[in-house]
């Protein structure tokens, strides 16, 4: 029997084909915290006057405009499906960014890289299809499926003691419950993922630096140092602005694609200890461009993602994020009690002139996204 609450709820996404045309062929399923996504139609009512009628009538409203919104959100976990099949993070990022990054062999083991970089959106969509369980008996687990899916914007965050998340924001086109649930499939035993922490930033993990360059690994920062202030929460996001206003005659009320129409921006926020006025703060009032780099990295009962035992391999399963040319724009310090001082650090990163704006290193056995 099914369970007729959220347990029994389901996760899918797939790339579409083209932009609009729901897919379900090659949907793939993720574990998920929460979703948001709901059709909104635009109601407009006549507004003509009726001797002696005072009341809106029924006869006279139109469902004109269709939208379909709303928030993901998932613990970032760093594998997918099978080793073939992929069906981990990369897929996210890969519409979070509008990357075309693929996986590639690093090691002559199992270890594939994935770097995800920001890149055009246009042309670049989603099906989303969430299994809804009822109440009711025989507790059934309704199909809401939503195509022209893209992400507007995202949020990576991780705080003291707490599990990696990632959210997304979607804007769709439709929302469709005719649509046979697809049956969500998950890893088997031998290919269980595990979920990237706090404590996987180890130590010259996060790291301030004067410049990046890109190597066969992604960017690497130089006149790199560890991050000596105490950090207890981490969080980046990104926007991405998107014409969703373009319906117009012709489309029975629905959105053609929402292309972008504005500039990106990525920020982030460090919720930190005052621990070093040199360190942050004075990158801000002096105005100094910094490079700024965190690298969440763990083995999977000690082996890596090579294959090596004894948790001591080259390659761990890494979820790395690089802003290559970071301005911080706040760096707040104030005096509210006996306790150790807060700071709260913003920061927004840039082109740093070579293209390099914002990179998502993943490493695992994914051989596809």
């Amino acid at each position: 029997m099914p369970y007729a609450s959220g347990l029994g709820a389901s996760l899918g996404i797939a790339t579409e084909s083209a932009v609009g045309t729901e897919t379900t062929a090659s949907m793939k399923h993720y574990e998920f915290l929460s979703e948001g996504l709901t059709q909104v139609p635009t109601y407009l009512d006549s507004a003509g006057l009726k001797q002696g009628q005072a009341f809106k009538r029924i006869q006279r409203t139109q469902i004109t405009r269709f939208d379909v919104n709303g928030d993901v959100m998932l613990e970032h976990f760093d594998r997918g499906v099978s080793a073939t099949g992929g069906g981990g993070m990369g897929l996210w990022w890969k519409h979070a960014l509008g990357s075309t990054g693929v996986p590639t062999q690093i090691s002559t083991g199992t270890a594939y890289q994935q770097l995800h970089t920001p890149a055009p959106k246009d042309g670049l969509s989603a099906t989303l299809q969430i299994g809804r369980p009822q109440a009711g008996s025989p507790y059934t687990s309704n199909p809401f499926t939503y195509s022209q899916c893209k992400v507007g914007s995202w949020e990576f965050s991780c705080t003291d003691g707490q599990l990696a998340q990632l959210k997304l924001t979607f804007d769709g086109a439709k929302e469709n419950t005719a649509t046979s649930l697809v049956a969500p499939t998950y890893a088997g035993t031998g290919y269980q993922a595990g979920i990237f922490s706090f404590a996987d930033v180890g130590a010259y993990a996060f790291i301030l630096g004067t410049a990046a360059a890109t190597g066969a690994n992604g960017m690497t920062l130089s006149g790199s140092a560890s991050v000596a202030t105490v950090v207890k929460g981490f969080t980046v996001t990104g926007q991405t602005p998107l014409a969703s206003e373009r319906y117009g005659f012709g489309n029975a009320g629905r959105k053609r694609e929402q292309l972008m129409n504005g500039i990106p921006v990525i920020t982030g926020t460090l919720d930190a200890e005052f621990t070093n006025r040199t360190e942050f703060y004075d990158l801000f009032q002096n105005n100094t461009t910094s490079a700024l780099q965190i690298s969440f990295t763990h083995y999977l009962n000690g082996v890596d993602a090579a294959g090596a035992t004894g948790g001591t391999g080259a390659n761990p399963y890494r979820l790395q994020l690089t802003l290559p040319s970071v301005k911080f724009k706040s760096g707040a310090v104030s005096v509210g009690g006996p306790d150790l001082l807060p700071q709260s650090i913003g920061f927004e990163t840039y082109d740093d002139g070579a293209g390099n704006v914002f990179e998502v290193r993943l490493v695992s056995q994914d051989q596809a996204i």
